[in-house]
């Protein structure tokens, strides 16, 4: 193998680069700004080239530096996650979730979760995806709920919680001032959870109804949650899960203007390595999330 540098003056030099300042970098790190020099300056002698380069007051990456920072900082990150695996409490599962899901369905189940089984602690974070992944390798979680279509890498257990149907949402006065037809739906404003519009194409290419309801430039979001709150304050119709707006539904909040929903062809699916640590609290976790899914009450709608 060939000999590799110190893995301190490495992390010297990657906290100096991503900060541009050997001062920030010293508070960082807990040295002083002299050691953060000293160790850039063995780094230097080591490779044979300058690192950094002066700029005024501040510094600037040279070329050597520059192609030297995305490697360290993926090198580094790799290992932060393996040693966090190690130092995770055996009773805690950190948990990556969608924002939407979060909010109108994984929040409360997971309150109700620590009250039965007090034992394992669940540190969930909310994270907005625009394609639900997570990298558990390099992200700081034992488990994640994703949108996916079912296709996992082999090395992760994968469990179905529930399907997507998507569905218009509206709010419930804009329901009671008629019955909805093809000619109302032309009329209404469309809200966009997607900046790409997928959810309503989607929707209205499974109805037949593309050529006769075509997207309209309404008002885009670009998470599904915001565009479910817009359509229940009145200000047009969106698209929304039909689980995740179950709830509202039930209680009045919002309005189901037209009764179909269509599967989108993705699930919602809890995820985990089989290598980690501790499965059997990945399965409990598991056993009580499918229980709270099969306990749900969904709105009486067609499916497409």
């Amino acid at each position: 193998m060939s000999r590799l540098a110190p893995l301190y003056a490495l992390r010297a030099f990657e906290a100096a680069a991503r900060h541009l300042s050997y001062t920030k970098a010293a508070q960082e790190l807990a040295i002083t700004q002299s050691a953060v020099s000293r160790h850039v300056r063995t780094l230097e002698v080591d490779f044979g080239c300058r690192l950094f380069a002066r700029e005024g007051r501040g510094l600037r990456l040279t070329e050597p530096g520059r192609l030297l920072l995305p490697g360290l900082q993926q090198g580094f990150a790799a290992l932060e996650g393996a040693c966090a695996s190690l130092r995770s409490e055996e009773g805690a599962l950190r948990l990556k979730a969608p924002s939407t899901l979060t909010m109108r369905w994984l929040l409360a189940r997971l309150s109700r979760f620590r009250l039965q089984q007090p034992d394992i602690e669940v540190q969930l974070t909310a994270a907005w995806m625009d394609v639900d992944r997570v990298d558990f390798e390099r992200e700081p979680y034992d488990c994640a709920v994703l949108l996916n279509t079912g296709v996992f890498p082999e090395g992760w257990e994968h469990v179905k919680l529930f399907e997507e149907w998507l569905i218009p949402v509206c709010a419930p006065e804009a329901a009671a001032a008629g019955a909805w037809d093809v000619t109302r739906l032309q009329a209404a404003e469309q809200l966009h959870p997607t900046p790409d519009r997928r959810d309503w194409r989607q929707w209205l290419q499974a109805m037949g109804l593309s050529e006769q309801v075509p997207l309209k430039s309404g008002q885009v979001f670009d998470m599904l949650e915001l565009g479910i709150v817009a359509a229940a304050r009145g200000y047009g119709v969106s698209i929304g899960d039909l689980l995740l707006v179950a709830e509202d539904v039930e209680q009045g909040r919002l309005a189901l203007p037209l009764p179909t929903a269509v599967f989108s062809g993705c699930s919602y699916y809890l995820v985990w390595p089989k290598a980690r640590r501790g499965q059997e609290r990945f399965q409990r976790l598991r056993d009580y999330l499918l229980a709270e899914v099969a306990a749900m009450r969904l709105p009486a709608v067609s499916r497409c």
